[in-house]
């Protein structure tokens, strides 16, 4: 029987878990078995990069954090090697960084997503993934405001003109 101390070492890793899922927009449990040192930690690092925090964790502690957490349907999902991505405010860049990884590595499976705290399924974190990133959208924001500026402006000018003529 494992000591207390062991037993309270695995409940206080179940309790940081559990408030990371709590806080997370995505999660995204993935497949990793057969990835190289040098592959991971290319993806670790591309993960981190992008705000995300990537961790291999023992199923049975995911299994009681994500309970913790109040997240079901998730059942089934955790069997092989698990690898959990966590994104506290970017649906987005981690479905895309996951699943672009996964197309080149056969090997690498995504295995399930839970988005604001409700489990989704391998099509909706690819769906995801293929949306453009928040930097585009807000790029193409961006250039549409400026083109709504420039068309006002273009406007005003003119209203200003026949103003000018009427006076």
């Amino acid at each position: 029987m494992p000591s207390q101390k062991i037993l309270d070492a695995k409940k206080a890793k179940v309790e940081e878990l559990a408030d990371k899922f709590k806080k997370a927009k995505m999660i995204i449990l993935t497949e990793y078995r057969g990835i190289s040192v040098l592959d991971d930690t290319k993806l670790r690092s591309e993960l981190r990069n992008a705000q995300n925090e990537y961790m291999v964790v023992k199923n049975s502690t995911i299994s009681y954090a994500l309970k913790e957490a109040k997240i079901e349907g998730f059942e089934g999902s955790l069997e092989g090697p698990t690898a959990v991505v966590v994104s506290y405010d970017d649906y987005v860049a981690p479905a895309k960084i996951v699943n672009d990884y996964a197309k080149d590595n056969d090997f690498y499976k995504i295995k399930m997503g839970i988005m604001d705290g409700k489990v989704i399924d391998i099509k909706e974190v690819k769906k995801l993934a293929s949306l453009p990133s928040k930097d585009t959208l807000y790029a193409m924001l961006a250039s549409a405001l400026l083109g709504n500026i420039r068309n006002l402006a273009v406007v005003l000018d003119q209203v200003k003109q026949k103003q000018e003529e009427n006076a």
